[in-house]
């Protein structure tokens, strides 16, 4: 299967809308009419920390499906076991 993301990404005190997230089901139905689209949310909470969404169209409306938080760190703060636990526990 051939698959689109296209991702919304808010920070501040902007946020996420589900009107934004219609308009990337209906660019994907116009534009990528084989693939699956799978609409993604970035919101940032604060300067190190981030949310994503992944969005579904279920019953005729717009669905949280997935949400995820994540510290961003340094890259050098990343160890070599942090490493092989991300692809471990990867999905």
């Amino acid at each position: 299967m051939h698959y689109v993301f296209p991702v919304q990404a808010k920070g501040g005190s902007d946020i996420l809308s589900v009107v934004q997230i219609e308009q990337d089901y209906a660019m994907c139905a116009t534009k990528f009419k084989k693939m699956i689209c799978r609409p993604i949310g970035a919101q940032f909470i604060s300067d190190d920390l981030i949310s994503l969404f992944e969005f579904v169209q279920q019953d005729g409306e717009i669905r949280t499906s997935t949400e995820r938080h994540y510290r961003l760190v340094p890259a050098e703060d990343v160890t070599a076991a942090d490493l092989e636990n991300y692809k471990k526990n990867s999905i």
